[in-house]
């Protein structure tokens, strides 16, 4: 008798995937963020990825880092935090009981969305900017929140193959 596949991903392994497969939407060409909501019971609830604003051409607006305020990308910017949240149309209850995985951990900005959305847990990927001031920010106001910060550690190669088969 046959048992059950031992190789199969973990739910935080699917859900950092969908991030990351998410993230890859971004047309942003220095930094691709990806997240995902899911409720307490591994239910997608929501999906985002940075860039600009719905209806906003690509073309419209800079996509430096570094200049004067209104000639770089952060002034217009949407992350995919705030998008994850936004494209949610699930009940706060519901939002109230999940966690987000993201790709890059989230900014102040992010953070608080994320607290008033009242999600309880964050997952992330990387802590690149870890030392810049919004990220201290941003994890004490998670912290004394009451929402659990935690990074997923990947022990193994996972690739994620689309084909057709024919």
């Amino acid at each position: 008798m046959l048992g059950p596949r031992e190789d199969f991903l973990s739910w935080d392994e699917v859900w950092m995937g969908q991030a990351v497969l998410m993230s890859k939407r971004s047309k942003d060409p220095n930094t691709q963020v990806g997240a995902c909501i899911v409720d307490n019971e591994n239910i997608p609830i929501s999906i985002g990825y940075n860039g600009f604003p719905r209806n906003i051409p690509n073309d419209k607006f800079p996509w430096d880092r570094e200049g004067s305020p209104l000639s770089t990308k952060y002034m217009y910017m949407c992350h995919a935090e705030q998008n994850a949240i936004d494209n949610s149309d699930c009940t706060r209850e519901r939002m109230t009981r999940s966690k987000i995985y993201v790709t890059l951990f989230p900014c102040n900005e992010c953070a608080k969305r994320i607290i008033q959305s009242g999600i309880r847990e964050v997952v992330y990927l990387s802590d690149k900017y870890r030392d810049h001031d919004n990220q201290r920010a941003s994890r004490q106001m998670l912290s004394l929140a009451g929402v659990n910060i935690r990074q997923l550690v990947i022990n193994k190669d996972i690739t994620i193959e689309l084909k057709n088969d024919e």
